[in-house]
């Protein structure tokens, strides 16, 4: 008996690693990853952004714009949060060269005028679209690839502060997602997992569904200071995965083919 039920386990085990091999073999090609780091923003002041995506290169224009909740402070004629660009970086991205002038950051200078959770959004905006009066256009980031983490050094002054990161599905659904807190001296790099609950494809073609990246929102806590505070971001970067299998026909998917031959005249 006990002969026989050691053969029976050893078949059960064979026949085990053999389904693995199959379903390995089967679904290999999806498990196929091409990661890539992709410097989406370096806060040099351009609005022109270019970097790399599969077989070309996307070029996109936009600058950078502050919005407030309703407790932002108004001295005289300036109104807050306000926003510049500083000739500063974090050492351990780019070392000490302070001659450097080419490497810059963007400061964020806010005022509240009451504790409370208190928010600043820094979003990308269409360029020169602030006019007569009106508040600047958004400009969503398209992210290429599927992303996996996002990640950037923001300069904090110890402020029991935190940092949430927005982006915009192909459903058009928007997740916010915690960055990390502010509570801590100079500069540091945050970084947030992308969740697999965050749909970057379909299942029909085109089956890519990159997402969109739509802002960085700061949050104030109320038992912290709000009357006076100075932020620092620079280099927003992304590791995404830029792997797509090709199929026969797969140029009938590509959104940029399709938009091409479907607007002729």
């Amino acid at each position: 008996m006990k002969q026989g039920s050691f053969r029976a386990a050893r078949h059960i085990v064979f026949l085990f690693f053999m389904l693995f091999l199959v379903v390995f073999s089967v679904f290999g090609d999806e498990k196929t990853i091409d990661y890539l780091s992709i410097v989406l923003e370096d806060f040099s002041g351009l609005t022109t952004h270019q970097w790399p995506y599969p077989y070309d290169e996307k070029v996109y224009e936009f600058e950078w714009a502050l919005d407030a909740s309703k407790f932002a402070s108004k001295v005289g004629d300036e109104q807050f949060p306000k926003q510049t660009k500083v000739v500063a970086w974090p050492m351990a991205l780019y070392g000490t060269n302070k001659r450097n002038q080419d490497l810059n950051s963007l400061g964020i200078w806010g005022k509240f005028d009451r504790r409370g959770y208190n928010w600043i959004d820094v979003f990308p905006s269409v360029p020169g679209s602030a006019k007569d009066g009106e508040g600047p256009e958004p400009f969503e980031i398209p992210i290429p690839g599927r992303i996996q983490y996002l990640d950037m050094w923001v300069w904090g002054s110890n402020l029991n502060y935190y940092m949430e990161a927005y982006f915009r599905d192909y459903q058009g659904v928007v997740h916010s997602l915690y960055l990390g807190s502010l509570q801590y001296q100079g500069w540091r790099n945050l970084r947030v997992r992308v969740p697999a609950n965050i749909p970057q494809s379909k299942r029909v073609l085109p089956s890519y569904a990159g997402l969109k990246f739509v802002k960085f929102r700061i949050w104030t806590t109320p038992s912290e200071r709000v009357d006076d505070f100075k932020i620092y971001l620079n280099q927003m970067k992304v590791l995404t995965d830029t792997f797509e299998s090709l199929f026969d026909g797969n140029d009938l998917a590509d959104p940029d083919f399709i938009e091409e031959i479907w607007t002729k005249e």
